[in-house]
């Protein structure tokens, strides 16, 4: 019983030093990144989540500097892989090659630029679904499969991924089982005519700003613990598990069962109930709201669900669905 008090404790003290920390790190993300606060928030709800995320917008808003800032801020070491046409999965997890040892020759691995803490994934769908796939088991099982030896990754381990938007040529929509494994799809839009007229000023002199580091990857660890230790109350849990049902075509859904071909599956009820989570424990907050489920509804569902063909037609779209659905959860 003390042991578990001491524990409480603990966590009640760690969510009220991030709350004091969080003037910190937008304070220093701030120098190098001019607006997109939503967008930043997000990213580091991933974080702490401990997932990976998929941040979308037109080239020049800035996402690769938001992905580089925030990686020095938690002092974590950085990789960025540009996606082109003719990458290959071994030049994203590495390769054997064969060399002259003491015994002869053999086989010696040299890692890929996956074996990192943070991995910006650049324009990742500028790459065919092939090499595309090489992400796959890092995001997922947190190593790499070589030559039939398995190698773990660097702990934390991050892929933060941008891409164009899938109508600009040149792209390749990503797989579908690809998509699932995001946490979230973060949305990048232009900026705000104060913004703009702060990056003009700002960005186009001599000074070269840089993030200091607030967090250590140790301690970013602790808090991914702390976010799965949070309690949910029982109303958050029927409301994400609401949500992501009414989803799924044939629930009984109108906007659903009209517009949408397939929907999300159970990974996205994990995802909706850890990202609740670290954004309370970032708001510093004990525990998650039905208003976090609400905020992240969007970020959380978009990737994961797909318009029937006549929806696009009628020029419906993933968000007007979503924005019904959580319009239903009001009203329940």
């Amino acid at each position: 019983m003390e042991t578990t008090d001491t524990t409480h404790e603990q966590d009640r003290q760690a969510v009220e030093q991030i709350a004091a920390s969080r003037e910190k790190i937008e304070q220093e993300l701030s120098r190098v990144i001019i607006g997109q606060k939503a967008a930043v928030e997000e990213i580091l709800i991933t974080l702490f989540a401990g997932g990976n995320c998929l941040i979308t917008g037109v080239p020049g808003l800035a996402k690769t500097l938001m992905v580089r800032a925030i990686a020095g801020i938690f002092d974590l070491e950085f990789h960025r892989i540009q996606f082109t046409p003719d990458l290959m999965p071994a030049d994203i997890t590495g390769t054997e090659i064969l060399t002259d040892g003491e015994h002869g020759r053999e086989l010696r691995f040299v890692k890929g630029p996956v074996f990192t803490n943070v991995l910006l994934a650049d324009e990742i769908n500028r790459t065919p679904p092939k090499t595309q796939a090489a992400l796959l088991e890092a995001m997922q099982e947190k190593q790499v499969t070589v030559g039939g030896t398995s190698r773990e990754l660097p702990k934390p381990f991050f892929v933060l991924a941008t891409q164009n938007p899938i109508e600009q040529e040149g792209t390749y929509p990503l797989p579908e089982a690809q998509l699932d494994r995001f946490l979230l799809q973060i949305d990048v839009d232009y900026p705000s005519l104060e913004a703009e007229r702060q990056i003009l000023m700002e960005t186009t002199g001599t000074r070269d700003q840089h993030a200091s580091p607030v967090f250590t990857g140790e301690k970013l660890m602790k808090l991914q613990q702390l976010v799965r230790r949070m309690p949910v109350p029982e109303s958050v849990v029927n409301a994400i598990l609401e949500l992501v049902r009414s989803a799924r075509p044939g629930t009984g859904h109108a906007a659903t069962d009209a517009h949408v071909a397939w929907g999300p599956g159970p990974r996205a009820s994990q995802s909706l109930m850890l990202c609740s989570r670290a954004r309370a424990l970032y708001e510093g907050r004990f525990a998650p709201s039905i208003d976090d489920v609400k905020a992240l509804a969007e970020p959380v569902l978009q990737h994961r669900m797909a318009l029937t063909f006549a929806a696009r037609a009628e020029g419906v779209s993933i968000r007007d669905v979503i924005a019904d659905l959580v319009k239903s959860l009001d009203q329940a």
